[in-house]
Parts: C-alpha cells; sequence; structure tokens
C-alpha cells in the first residue's frame, strides 16, 4: 500500500468492497475539493493502481494521492458511458490534477460532407461552418477515432482526404481489405454508395433500428441461400452494432432534471442524487439518512426533498424511484421555491425510467460497500454477542443455503464473514447428489458433512456461529452432523422467515433453545443475520443457475420461463444470435418486441451474475 495516502482515508477497506464495473471515480481532499476524476473499464483495478507502490507514481499523482481522504464513485453500464461522464465532471469542478480543457471548441466530431456525391467520414475540430452534418461531441480524439474505424469495417464509406479521393486511378488498400468500396475508380455506383452513407447516418443519429433491421434481413437470405458465410458476417456485424449504439445513459437530448433513488436495506437507507442539466450527467452524490427505522421507501424520499432542496436549485422536474408520500404537497413547495410548476415524476419509462435504473444501480452499490465496512461489521458483531448472550464477540461466521428449481440441479452455499465482512476467499459451493430430488434436509446434511469434514481435517478455522437458512428441521440436521464429527464449540442458529417472508420479521432458532429469539426491526444483529442469510442465498441460486445452464445439452434460453420458441426466434434474429443476446443489457432486451421488462431481467440474469 502507498504509506503517502492520507491516513484519514483507508484505502485498504474501500478497495476491498470497490466494484469491478465499468465508472467514474472522484479523489475528495480535505476540504471536500475535487481533487481528481478518471474513469475506469474496471473500478478496482483502476483505483487500486493510485496504492499499491508510492515508487512507481509519478510525483504529481503521488502528491495527490497523499491528499485524499475519500473516493466517490458512479457506477455506468459501459466504458464509452463512463468516458462522457467523465469529461462532463471535469468541465464542471476543473480538478487541479486534471488536463483541463479550454471550452466546448476543442471537442472532436464526425464530419459527413453531405453534399458531396460521395461523401466522406472524417474527423473535424474546431467551428462548424462548412456545410454537412457533425456528429457529437465526443470526449477524445480517441473515441472519434475508434468511432470511424468500427462504421468503416461496417458500411465501407471513405475517409480519405478529397486530394487523395481526386487523383486515384487504382484502388487503394482500404479496398483490398475491404474497408471501401473504391469509389474513387468507379467501383461503386453514386445511388449504391449513398445507401451506405445512409446506413452510416442513421446509425450516427442513433436509428440503428433501422440499420440492424436491413442486417437481419440480409442474414436471413444469406442463410435460406446456404451461404452461411456471408450470414455469419452479418452475424458479427449486427453483434458490433448492438455493442456500439447501445443507449447512452450518461448523456442525453437536453433537459434539466434530478434524479432521486433510495433503498433500505438492513437498516441502513441510502438515497442518491443525480443532477442532469442541458442533457448531461453533472455527477452524484450519496446520502445516508438517519432514523429511518420506520420508514418505507416512500416517506424517506418525501422526508429528505423537503430538506434536500433549502438553498438549492429546483429543476422543473424531478424522476424518483418511488412514489413519494404527500407528492402533491411536495410539487407545491417545491413549486413555490423555484417559482415555476415543479414535476415529480416516478412511473417512468424509455429515456426517464433509465435514468432512475442508473442511479439505483449507484445506490445498491453505495449500500454495498456501506454494509461491508469495517467499523459497521465491528458494530453489528458487538450487537450480536449482546443479543445473544455470547460470552464473547464472534470472529468467524458461516450460513449454509439451498438453491434447487423443483428438485434439479441441487446446489447448496457456504458463505463466510469475519470482521471485515464477506471473506470470498473461503466460500464455497457443494454439488448435491444422490438424494431425493427436492430433499431440502437430505441436501442440507450432505453439504455441511462435506464442509466441516474438511474444516476437522484443517481446510479452515471453525466458524463461531453456524447460520441455517431454514427453521428447526434445518437446525435439527446441523447439530446431528457436527455431533458425528464431534465438532463442538459452535452455535447454530437457524434463520426462519417471517409472516409473508417480509424482512424484519425473522425468528432465530437456537440450537440449545426451545423458544425462538426474535429481534427488534432496527437492531444491528438482526441486520447482520439478514446480510449473511442474504449473501447466503445469492451464492446458492447463482450457484444453481450455473449448474443447470451446464447441465443442459439445449441453449440456456431453453430454461427461461415466459420465453417460447416465438420469442426465442425472434430474440436470437434480433440480436444476430445467442452471442449478441447474452451480451445485451437488460434495457436492450425489453425493447425486442414481446419481451416484457421482467422477462428482460430474467433472461439476462441467465447470463450474467452481480459481481
Amino acid at each position: 500500500m502507498n504509506d503517502a495516502a492520507s491516513p484519514a482515508f483507508d484505502a485498504k477497506a474501500f478497495l476491498r468492497h470497490l466494484t469491478h464495473r465499468p465508472g467514474v471515480y472522484r479523489m475528495i481532499g480535505e476540504a471536500g475539493q475535487v481533487l481528481y476524476v478518471g474513469k475506469a473499464k474496471d473500478l478496482r483495478k483502476r483505483v487500486s493502481s493510485y496504492f499499491r507502490d508510492s515508487a512507481q507514481l509519478s510525483p504529481r499523482i503521488a502528491s495527490m494521492v497523499s491528499q485524499v481522504c475519500n473516493i466517490e464513485v458512479t457506477v455506468t453500464n459501459t466504458e464509452a458511458e463512463a468516458l462522457l461522464l467523465e469529461n462532463n465532471l471535469i468541465k464542471e469542478h476543473r480538478p487541479r490534477y486534471n488536463v483541463l480543457l479550454r471550452d466546448d471548441k476543442s471537442y472532436p466530431y464526425i464530419f459527413v460532407a453531405t453534399r458531396d456525391a460521395f461523401p466522406r467520414l472524417g474527423f473535424h475540430r474546431g467551428s462548424r461552418r462548412q456545410p454537412g452534418r457533425y456528429f457529437g461531441p465526443y470526449p477524445s480524439a480517441g473515441a472519434v477515432r475508434e468511432t470511424l474505424n468500427l462504421l468503416q469495417k461496417l458500411f465501407r464509406v471513405r475517409q480519405c482526404e478529397d486530394s487523395f479521393f481526386r487523383n486515384r486511378s487504382r484502388p487503394c488498400l482500404q479496398y483490398q481489405i475491404k474497408r471501401c468500396t473504391a469509389p474513387c475508380v468507379g467501383y461503386i455506383t453514386e445511388e449504391a454508395y449513398r445507401a451506405d452513407v445512409e446506413h452510416a447516418i442513421q446509425f450516427l443519429e442513433g436509428r440503428s433500428e433501422m440499420v440492424i433491421g436491413d442486417l437481419v434481413q440480409r442474414m436471413e437470405e444469406a442463410a435460406a441461400r446456404l451461404d452461411y458465410e456471408q450470414a455469419a458476417q452479418y452475424r458479427d456485424q449486427i453483434e458490433a452494432l448492438r455493442q456500439v449504439s447501445e443507449k447512452q445513459y450518461v448523456s442525453g437530448g437536453g433537459g434539466d432534471f434530478d434524479i432521486l433513488a433510495c433503498e433500505i436495506r438492513n437498516g441502513v437507507a441510502c438515497v442518491q442524487a443525480f443532477s442532469v442539466r442541458g442533457g448531461h450527467n453533472l455527477g452524484n452524490k450519496s446520502f445516508f439518512p438517519s432514523a429511518t427505522d420506520e420508514l418505507d421507501e416512500g416517506q424517506l424520499l418525501a422526508a429528505f426533498i423537503g430538506q434536500y432542496y433549502l438553498g438549492r436549485e429546483v429543476p422543473a422536474e424531478i424522476l424518483l424511484s418511488h412514489a413519494p408520500e404527500d407528492k402533491a404537497v411536495l410539487e407545491e413547495m417545491l413549486a413555490l421555491r423555484r417559482g415555476r410548476k415543479v414535476v415529480l415524476s416516478h412511473s417512468l419509462r424509455g429515456e426517464r425510467a433509465r435514468w432512475v435504473e442508473l442511479a439505483r444501480r449507484n445506490v445498491s452499490h453505495a449500500l454495498d460497500a456501506r454494509l461491508a465496512s469495517r467499523a459497521g461489521m465491528q458494530q453489528r458483531f458487538e450487537a450480536l454477542q449482546e443479543e445473544l448472550d455470547l460470552e464473547g464477540i464472534p470472529s468467524r461466521l458461516e450460513c449454509f443455503d439451498i438453491s434447487h428449481t423443483q428438485g434439479e440441479a441441487t446446489v447448496a452455499s457456504c458463505v463466510v464473514f469475519d470482521g471485515e465482512g464477506p471473506k470470498k476467499s473461503d466460500y464455497r459451493r457443494f454439488n448435491i447428489e444422490g438424494i431425493e430430488p427436492g430433499d431440502d434436509y437430505a441436501a442440507m446434511r450432505q453439504a455441511l458433512t462435506r464442509r466441516y469434514r474438511r474444516l476437522k481435517e484443517g481446510e479452515a478455522p471453525l466458524p463461531d456461529i453456524l447460520f441455517i437458512d431454514g427453521g428447526k428441521g434445518q437446525v435439527r440436521q446441523a447439530r446431528e452432523v457436527l455431533e458425528e464429527l464431534q465438532i463442538t464449540g459452535v452455535t447454530i442458529i437457524g434463520v426462519a422467515k417471517g409472516e409473508g417472508r417480509k424482512p424484519g420479521l425473522e425468528t432465530l432458532v437456537l440450537s440449545d433453545s426451545t423458544v425462538p429469539t426474535i429481534l427488534p426491526a432496527n437492531s444491528p444483529a438482526l441486520h447482520l443475520v439478514q446480510q449473511i442469510r442474504d449473501e447466503a442465498h445469492r451464492f446458492a441460486i447463482t450457484g444453481h443457475r450455473q449448474r443447470r445452464a451446464k447441465a443442459r445439452t439445449t441453449s440456456p434460453l431453453e430454461g427461461i420461463q415466459g420465453l417460447g420458441p416465438k420469442r426465442r426466434q425472434t430474440l436470437l434474429k434480433h440480436f444476430g444470435g445467442q452471442r449478441g443476446v447474452s451480451a445485451a443489457s437488460a434495457e436492450e432486451l425489453a425493447k425486442v418486441p414481446g419481451i416484457s421488462r421482467q422477462l428482460a431481467r430474467r433472461i439476462y440474469e441467465t447470463f450474467h451474475t452481480q459481481d
């Protein structure tokens, strides 16, 4: 670790729970000022590079790291979104350690000279006086060149300078490598070339669905005449178009609005506030309100809005993740403060729904980091000792859960928590074999036997507390297994779901007590139990899905409830094959005719797991 880092910032603890997703990070100084804004394809890998060895850092970066007191992150869907958001934030905050551009004139564009007989696609920076179409601005010259390179592969429109174009007597290398159709020597008609240019323009305008529809038709025609090589080329084109044309949420088409998303989990509440001005995301901030034990998300948002906009600019519209309590009263209060009408919107579709989904994702990430923080975890371990009247503070917890689909591909999970939170290197999964399908008791007994036989042989230390997701029956299985293996000193606790499976109503079944223990809903000890139980459930169901998909000889799509043959065919055509489906986001999947948002989420989760 870098010894130069500020002692007020625990980089090791922060990095342990930082996501591997793409996003933007902001280095914050002691006075709250933004020192540096950066983007990353993998946030954990990129941010950790600042805290490895100070000798490898330049003097400028080492000086910056020594001043860091906090790091804020915004998770995005793609690296391209992170790139755009990074430039918005640099322009907004003008951080000391970033390279700053003078103004918008420095941003590059793609230019199409539409009046020419054979227009070229070109890189442009500066004034936009020449007749034609300008697309941008792009966040960097590299982003323009990357886009131009892709366009050249897909549509084969020339990018050479006019002087070069007018003086050719034979095709250049670009024609030979299939990056151009050689209009310079008449190898393509003006009409056919214009069609390629229109495809490129439609793509740049965001109307890629029209282009993809045409490519899908060509792919089907090629397959029908058994030209599978050509069909595969169209399939690859479709997939590439999908990846690049995926909707960008960082910069929209205009407008000023805020997004507020919240979540309450395990007794901790988080609100994410995003500001969008002129269609550009200016960044986000996390808030962790206190005294939220008795509130739901709608009540929390109502209380938050009243305080958040004191002395702060109020936009014309505020997008919300949940319906707030007393919505009409809040709108009236905000309108008085703004001097004009203010709309609170929570039931959203299209572009605005995607903004809210982005905010929700960041709320979830912020809560994950908060719940896993070292100080909060220590407080919960101490509360668990007090609530269960244990002799000492437990140092190691294990929790087991079982997952299957009507007895198929049964998987048991074991997750481990210590004083610093989840210890993922010690997680284990067990593929359950040789039992009656659906017999959860037998599955739990097999998993516990395999796990604790290994622990007794020295694979890992024994836990202080063994949690079982279940009631008295599952606790009995655990007690019998430990007795057979002659393991003592482990407290066994079953976590039985409450009425309606509502969080906060769980009962704890202790192996040495006949009376179930019910902890208060606001108890930090209960929140710890809920967290480890939920983590065991997540780990089990992820393993089950992977095993089920691997065991089936057919496509993973065939195992998705609600996705019949016709919808599968539509889906595969839309994305050019299963590889394109697996790479698509839930939002892109939901655009396919006949695919609801709920079904799109199920399809997405079949191919992806949470990091």
